[in-house]
């Protein structure tokens, strides 16, 4: 027999990490304090992105003297297993108000359990 259960990845993205653990923490603690049916996998981190960008200091002289600017990115997931109609759940997990500086994305699919 199988059973039908919904699959929910929740992926952060942040420049700034200490403010992505912070959010991944509030996150799993107000979706687990709603429902106590709820199976979670996470936070998993994935690796860093570094944008590494060199610039000349001076316009048209001096093209050893240069400056270097980057940009890291930093991504995390939770997954969260819950039953297929649940519509409580969507509308909280919608109604969710990420840190500004934490871009949220919510996807969804149908998965089959044994």
């Amino acid at each position: 027999m199988f059973m039908k259960k919904q699959k929910i990845r929740i992926v952060l993205e942040s420049f700034n990490y200490k403010l992505l653990t912070e959010s991944s923490k509030t996150i799993r603690y107000k979706l687990l304090s709603e429902r106590e049916a709820l199976n979670f996998k996470g936070p998993i981190f994935l690796p860093t992105k570094k944008r590494i960008y060199c610039v000349l200091r001076s316009p048209h002289v001096n093209k050893d003297s240069r400056e270097q600017f980057e940009i890291r990115r930093y991504k995390t997931i939770l997954d969260v297993y819950c039953e297929q109609n649940s519509s409580k759940f969507y509308r909280k997990l919608l109604d969710m108000d990420f840190q500004p500086g934490v871009l949220g994305k919510i996807l969804t699919r149908k998965i089959k359990i044994t």
